[in-house]
């Protein structure tokens, strides 16, 4: 069974998995961000982990728009259309053509309220939605319809499918759960419900980079047919079992990226990774809760996945 056909046994309920698939995903330095030498870089450390499929790192991010100072700026939004992200699509042809017959390819996605984070600063966007959800509004769905481009580009090139990154409804970011389903919820909903209408594996990332989560359950019906977040809420650990039952699909993950993965020797991974393993759920990714720092040794990396590979249930 070559990579593809394993890591796609997990959504069959008719079957077992036949092994426990595993993969890791860093930036690289901006030497390796667009062109052949991203493509390259990608599948060297794709090579040299052994992990299960290709994740292609996004580093197109918005510019900074100054001139957004306050919510009502939100309507002048740029919209960005195919020659923005021309030269990200040069890297996702390379290794679609260059690793699809061996293994899926996703590529992430970032959500449309962390694109404009990136645009005006997480704190700003928060703010200006507090203040006039409405006029925030305009900004969000510009940048929908954007990423909406960009997400049937990578379709028609050939992707697998999408590592989609949310944020928004972090522990004490919005009172109660109006403003998300306002400003941020419908927009993750239109891009993911489109990758998930054109691709087979798509993978839900509930991202805790910038804060922790009170719970999960705001993103429970979103779109995806494997779930990635951390297992640390603001009360408490959960498990990895606990979350694929509350999202009623594989769960990837359990292995904290600030910890062992970033600062412990490959044996001290290959241990950390077999307590993970031994309470995993049947169908389960080994994973971080989140990209893990672009200095953390591949030696660690490959002996988390190598430690899945080999791990006997």
């Amino acid at each position: 069974m070559n990579k593809r056909d394993a890591v796609l046994s997990l959504l069959d309920a008719n079957h077992a998995p036949t092994i426990i698939p595993a993969a890791f995903f860093l930036h690289f330095d901006a030497d390796h961000h667009s062109g052949q030498a991203a493509i390259d870089k990608h599948l060297e450390y794709f090579q040299y982990t052994g992990m299960d499929f290709v994740k292609i790192q996004y580093e197109g991010k918005y510019p900074t728009l100054p001139a957004i100072q306050k919510p009502e700026d939100w309507t002048n939004m740029p919209f960005y259309g195919l020659d923005f992200y021309e030269p990200q699509l040069k890297v996702v042809e390379g290794l679609v053509k260059a690793a699809k017959k061996d293994a899926l390819v996703i590529i992430t996605l970032y959500s449309p309220f962390m694109c404009a984070g990136h645009t005006a600063g997480e704190d700003r966007v928060t703010r200006h939605i507090l203040e006039n959800p409405v006029a925030v509004q305009h900004g969000m769905q510009t940048i929908t319809d954007s990423l909406l481009g960009f997400v049937k580009a990578c379709v028609k090139i050939g992707v697998d499918g999408f590592y989609s990154s949310t944020q928004g409804g972090e522990a004490g970011r919005f009172p109660g759960r109006a403003l998300f389903d306002q400003c941020v919820r419908p927009y993750d909903l239109a891009l993911m419900e489109e990758t998930n209408r054109s691709c087979a594996f798509n993978i839900l990332h509930v991202c805790d980079y910038r804060q922790p989560y009170d719970d999960l359950s705001p993103y429970v019906d979103y779109p995806g047919q494997i779930v990635n977040c951390s297992l640390e809420l603001t009360g408490g650990e959960t498990s990895a079992k606990a979350v694929a039952q509350q999202f009623n699909r594989p769960y990837m993950g359990g292995l904290n990226r600030l910890g062992i993965l970033a600062h412990g020797t490959p044996a001290q991974v290959r241990s950390a990774a077999e307590a993970v393993l031994r309470t995993a759920p049947e169908r389960f990714i080994l994973a971080a809760d989140c990209t893990v720092p672009s200095e953390t040794p591949w030696d660690n990396l490959r002996a988390a996945i190598d430690t899945a590979h080999q791990f006997q249930r």
